[in-house]
């Protein structure tokens, strides 16, 4: 590390930086063994972190990319609410979009961390519900004109005092949602992490003293803004510009133009979002704080990929964004498919940077989650909800082929669902899972990669979905002559024939037992001249049954008895 900027010796910073590192990587071994919902379990759509008495992310686990960007905000919300009126037991809770959350459907808990009768800072842990009430099982209708559509909202109250529940607040959760057991053990796993937090920062203060915690969580900070404008720096100063199209809002499939101007002036980095359209009448708007998160995510990618996340890293970053816009929705504009609309802040900025870091930005990716929810009642009887995010073809960079059925740029490390414990958990039968490759990839000396092809056979008498697709007609882009990706979508396979029925943002479709419901991702966008592709790489994915031999003589060139 580099010279401390508090008086904490270079063994002890780096004692203190990994407990505060294994703490929140045993917060999130206990929510995901004790929480009930298998998004939370299985998919991991859950996040934990740690954070300074002034609400600066010190630390984080792998998780839900645009959960941690949001921590700081929300807990600067929470502080600010609460301040003078916080004691040691108290746990609040949050699920407020426009004060740092994301979508009502993202429970924040949050703890302050108590020594000596000060906060030495604060543990959080966000979760997705299945279910917090709404107009629709799942509570995400992609059709929401407002966000009292959207299920219940609980902007920061105390969950827990003394350290005992308040059955109050459990009770209005318990009566406002369709899976109350679900929904109540998963709020219970939470409040476990958070206090597991609490445990572990009080035994590192009482071996090392409050003080030097503090020091160490300054030190920190201060060495990754170092870092940070040390990386930016090394970048050519310039004004970088980016355009792409958002698929319609699940209102209406008119397009949505966006753009960005990022400008790099010494060490210092500014994304400009002015100009982008107000908020539309669908769900696809996130709030300011999830935009935040969502160009974080870029910067870190830029500054410091590998490295664990902080709030050092973005203090040379400056977001401007009007208010009331797409990316920085006020109440009442919906906002439970933020995902698919701050996807796009990211891939902006992206796209923009893409030129000035060839090796580490590729084209264009699927970018949408592709979340399907399927719901009704299984074959006992009892409703089910399932939510699935799925997998996706990225692009290509300079030197490498996409890569293949990857989570999208949100969702960070989270995974799809087993075929094992979907079969077991829902009334659906997987009938395929594998690459998309009717539908191909972008073409370029660097091919983009594979999106996956999923079939569900509905099992159920009773049931129905919904769901929320972009980049259903607006391709991933290509870069530098490379080919454009392709698109995602939605389809309905009828069990007594007829027409094959295709969708991007649907509020509701009817499901009879035998349906097949399928989805289809995007495969990513190319990088370079496709005639330009050496032959071996040709050759191996015509062996691996990505290409025919015809589409790589008319897309490469490529002639097997002419290359043989």
């Amino acid at each position: 590390m580099t010279a401390w900027q508090n008086p904490v010796d270079t063994v002890t910073q780096e004692i203190i930086e990994g407990k505060l590192m294994a703490t929140v990587d045993e917060m999130g071994i206990v929510m995901a063994r004790t929480s009930m919902s298998p998004v939370i379990y299985e998919v991991l759509d859950f996040a934990c972190g740690l954070l300074t008495a002034d609400g600066e992310l010190v630390a984080q686990m792998n998780g839900i990319t645009l959960f941690t960007g949001t921590f700081g905000v929300q807990v600067k919300a929470l502080i600010k609410k609460f301040t003078g009126n916080l004691a040691d037991g108290d746990i609040l809770l949050s699920n407020d979009p426009y004060a740092g959350g994301t979508h009502a459907c993202d429970f924040a808990v949050v703890k302050p961390l108590f020594v000596d009768d000060k906060i030495l800072g604060y543990a959080i842990n966000v979760a997705h519900y299945l279910d917090v009430g709404g107009s629709v099982p799942g509570s995400l209708a992609p059709d929401a004109t407002s966000v009292f559509q959207e299920g219940l909202r609980l902007p920061g109250v105390k969950i827990v005092r003394a350290d005992v529940f308040y059955d109050e607040i459990l009770h209005i959760i318990g009566e406002n949602v369709r899976l109350p057991e679900i929904a109540l053990g998963d709020l219970n796993a939470q409040v476990a992490t958070v206090r597991v937090a609490a445990r572990r920062m009080a035994e590192l203060s009482v071996k090392y003293g409050a003080g030097v915690v503090r020091a160490a969580f300054a030190n920190l900070l201060s060495a990754s803004e170092m870092r940070s404008r040390t990386a930016i720096a090394a970048l050519p100063d310039g004004r970088y510009t980016a355009t792409d199209v958002i698929d319609g809002d699940g209102v209406s499939s008119v397009p949505i133009p966006v753009n960005v101007v990022v400008t790099i002036a010494g060490d210092s980095i500014t994304v400009d979002f002015t100009g982008c359209p107000p908020a539309v009448a669908g769900p696809i708007n996130c709030s300011r704080g999830a935009l935040q998160s969502a160009v974080k995510t870029i910067v870190k990618a830029m500054v410091g990929p590998q490295d664990p996340s902080n709030e050092g890293w973005f203090r040379p970053l400056t977001v401007i964004a009007p208010a009331g816009t797409i990316f920085t929705a006020e109440k009442p504009s919906p906002t439970g498919w933020y995902y698919e609309g701050s996807v796009h802040a990211s891939e902006l900025v992206w796209k923009a940077l893409a030129p000035l870091m060839p090796s580490r930005f590729s084209a264009g990716s699927y970018s949408s989650l592709c979340v399907v929810y399927i719901s009704g009642k299984d074959l006992s009887g009892r409703p089910f909800i399932h939510i699935e995010p799925q997998h996706g073809g990225w692009g290509a960079s300079e030197d490498r082929d996409g890569a293949d059925a990857l989570i999208a740029l949100t969702d960070g490390d989270t995974y799809n669902y087993s075929v094992e414990v979907i079969e077991a958990r829902f009334p659906l039968r997987v009938k395929r899972y594998g690459f998309n490759i009717e539908g191909g990839t972008g073409a370029g000396r660097r091919r983009g990669g594979f999106g996956i092809v999923r079939e569900y056979e509905i099992l159920s008498e009773d049931a129905s979905a919904y769901g929320s697709f972009g980049r259903t007609v607006t391709q991933p882009w290509g870069m530098d002559g490379g080919g454009q990706g392709t698109v995602n979508a939605l389809q309905i396979a009828p069990t007594q024939g007829g027409e094959l029925r295709t969708y991007g943002r649907v509020a509701h479709i009817d499901l009879n037992k035998g349906d097949v419901l399928r989805v289809i991702t995007g495969g990513g966008g190319g990088w370079g001249d496709a005639r330009k592709r050496e032959p071996l790489l040709v050759e191996q994915d015509l062996r691996n049954g990505f290409l025919t031999e015809a589409q790589a003589l008319s897309v490469y060139g490529y002639n097997r008895e002419v290359s043989g």
